[in-house]
């Protein structure tokens, strides 16, 4: 058995609490507000993070952050990615040294473009271990033990294989890869594909314009993962191909969902309202063509959805510019 702290309450980290429970580990949730702590506690519910979740009794949650992170064998990240700097600076100097970290958030922060394992090892005292974990992992099906695969990427073997080790069971495999930039920005940028989908079914296109964004997606992602020192078999696993799979078509995926409103007309705001919980390929969004500029990439894709978000432009109009882009080869690199 081992001890794990989660940062983070939300639907997220309130799913890999019960799972880590299942395993037999002692799970000591963080959340922002007292009166979660209170309903995950006496209640043993969630319910506007996971309507109709039964917790386990003896999952524990506290909004003192200071005694969540006493002595840990492993520390969960699970705030919204917007989160992630300030959480860890309110840390810095409580965690032990040698502290092992696993962030499981999504997403670039705008402004520095640091992936969240950045600026985790940034901001936390050196001598602490960061990886991530990822996936096509949606906590409302966790959280109903359904069968979910997903990887644990770090620059360190031990602490992939330590991550394994805590979260694997028969409803949850994991696979391990010390590709931790590949994972991370496959991770970020499906959020802003994902939106991309929501607008083309909440404007009516069809099946044919979905697989084609999906595929076209996947291009941009890999592209801008590989020119930053990610492997493109890992754009091509779970945490690229996969997670972008099930963010464009699941029920689940409030960036679809955002998206969806954004494509039915809707304003930024009202859709990110509408949602009501962080939407966070809006943030990436931003970065990731930022991303781009700076490698001199240019993710069309990318740049139509921060034109409907920031710029006020239609989704249909932005994807009309798409379909009408110059002629070009699928594949630059292939020649007759």
């Amino acid at each position: 058995m081992a001890n794990i702290t989660i940062f983070g309450a939300g639907s997220w980290g309130t799913a890999l609490g019960a799972l880590l429970c299942d395993n037999g580990h002692a799970v000591t949730l963080w959340a922002h507000r007292q009166e979660t702590a209170e309903e995950i506690n006496v209640q043993h519910t969630n319910a506007s993070k996971l309507p109709g979740a039964v917790l386990p009794e003896h999952l524990r949650c506290t909004s003192d952050l200071e005694q969540a992170a006493r002595d840990a064998d492993l520390y969960v990240f699970a705030v919204p990615s917007t989160a992630t700097r300030k959480t860890a600076e309110q840390l810095k100097g409580m965690l032990p040294d040698g502290a092992q970290v696993v962030c499981v958030s999504k997403g670039i922060e705008e402004g520095s473009l640091l992936l969240q394992s950045q600026i985790l090892e940034e901001v936390l005292e050196s001598g602490v271990s960061v990886g991530v974990l990822s996936g096509p992992s949606h906590a409302e099906e966790v959280i109903r033990r359904l069968p979910t695969v997903v990887v644990a990427g770090s620059a360190e073997r031990r602490l992939a294989v330590f991550t394994q080790e805590i979260f694997m069971n028969s409803n949850f495999r994991v696979y391990t890869s010390p590709d931790i930039c590949g994972i991370e920005i496959g991770a970020s940028l499906k959020n802003v594909i994902a939106l991309a989908a929501g607008m083309l079914d909440g404007i009516g296109f069809g099946d044919n314009a979905r697989a084609a964004l999906i595929t076209r997606g996947i291009k941009e992602i890999s592209e801008l993962a590989i020119r930053m020192g990610g492997r493109p078999e890992t754009l091509a696993g779970l945490t690229g191909m996969g997670d972008l799979i099930v963010t464009c078509s699941s029920v689940h995926s409030r960036n679809h969902q955002a998206g969806v409103l954004l494509g039915q007309g809707k304003t930024l705001a009202e859709a990110v309202e509408e949602v009501h919980m962080v939407v966070e390929g809006v943030n990436s969004a931003k970065a990731a063509l930022a991303l781009g500029e700076k490698y001199g990439l240019e993710l069309p894709i990318v740049r139509s959805v921060c034109a409907v978000l920031f710029d006020g432009k239609a989704a249909k109009e932005e994807t009309k510019e798409l379909m009408l882009r110059d002629k070009k080869s699928e594949w630059a690199g292939l020649s007759w």
